[in-house]
């Protein structure tokens, strides 16, 4: 039995809503002379955005970073053989401009016997991965102890899997760069660790059935996609749903909505149609978007017809 948390006024970060998704690093795979496939000697991390606030704590890092290079009395060439990565992008660590992926700093920890104060920057540059619009929605997702979230345009970002979420992002204009391409997706994936989380949040997913019918990528990762939503489904603290698209009147026809709920009895929210899309914690207005969470979740397919429903569009791809 799921258990609502009562809302309260929340102190409401001026997250921007970006994209809406387990794990880890990506890595960027290049096709080199012969035909076999490497990684780039250009993927040790992400350019700082113009204007972010962890552009101070990086340039902190790459100052360190040449302390202790120097200290060891290792030349930026022999340090970026030693990593392998090319020169400018060891220079561009030391000097601000570059997020060094967390491993990186494990390894020249390692390296130039730093004795733990590089591996100790770790897991703030694994928060520096994620874009400045992502970070605090992360956040927010991190702390959250119940999640309802509808989806009308497509499947929900924690919902996707990495080769649906690239192709989504590829068909967004302006065009991202391969790198920020892959910051983003990056970013994406991890934020998929909240469903590791222990204790787990209640998690309520409710899906248009267009987003399960529209071929994004093509029609292979389409049915990876669908394979995975099944899986999620499986687990006990995840309920999905479907919203037929003959369900013609459900207050949901205004875009997505999303209710994150706190242990401390605080929530934040946000919806597509209302509030300019801004989140939002009045508890008046949080209350509008879970009466219209709850309307759309009783008119949508129990969960067991859902995954039926699932199954087969699967079925007839």
């Amino acid at each position: 039995m799921r258990v609502t948390t009562p809302l309260r006024t929340a102190t409401v970060p001026a997250f921007v809503s970006a994209v809406s998704a387990v794990s880890g690093v990506v890595r960027v795979r290049v096709r080199v002379e012969g035909g076999v496939v490497g990684e780039s000697v250009d993927e040790a991390g992400w350019d700082v955005e113009p204007g972010d606030e962890i552009e101070s704590i990086v340039q902190a890092v790459g100052r360190l970073l040449k302390v202790c290079r120097e200290a060891a009395g290792m030349a930026v060439p022999e340090l970026a053989e030693a990593l392998g990565y090319g020169e400018d992008m060891i220079r561009k660590i030391e000097r601000g401009a570059r997020i060094p992926r967390p491993e990186v700093l494990d390894r020249a920890d390692t390296i130039l016997k730093a004795q733990g104060h590089l591996r100790a920057f770790m897991e703030d540059m694994r928060k520096a991965r994620y874009p400045r619009k992502v970070r605090e929605l992360a956040e927010l997702e991190g702390r959250a102890v119940e999640m309802s979230l509808y989806s009308n345009h497509n499947i929900h970002g924690l919902l996707q899997t990495e080769e649906y979420a690239r192709a989504l992002l590829r068909t967004w204009r302006p065009a991202y760069s391969p790198d920020q391409l892959e910051r983003m997706v990056g970013a994406r994936m991890a934020r998929k660790s909240v469903f590791e989380r222990s204790p787990s949040p209640e998690f309520s997913f409710v899906q248009e059935e267009v987003t399960l019918r529209r071929p994004i990528g093509d029609t292979m990762v389409l049915r990876r996609q669908l394979q995975h939503m099944l899986e999620v489904a499986e687990l006990p603290f995840v309920e999905l749903q479907v919203m037929p698209t003959g369900r013609a009147n459900h207050p949901g026809t205004g875009g997505l909505i999303e209710v994150l709920k706190f242990m401390d009895g605080t929530a934040v929210g946000r919806s597509d149609g209302d509030f300019a899309g801004r989140p939002i914690s009045n508890p008046r207005q949080l209350r509008l978007l879970d009466l219209r969470y709850g309307i759309i979740r009783a008119q949508a397919l129990t969960p067991e017809e859902s995954l039926a429903f699932i199954e087969q569009a699967l079925g007839e791809l």
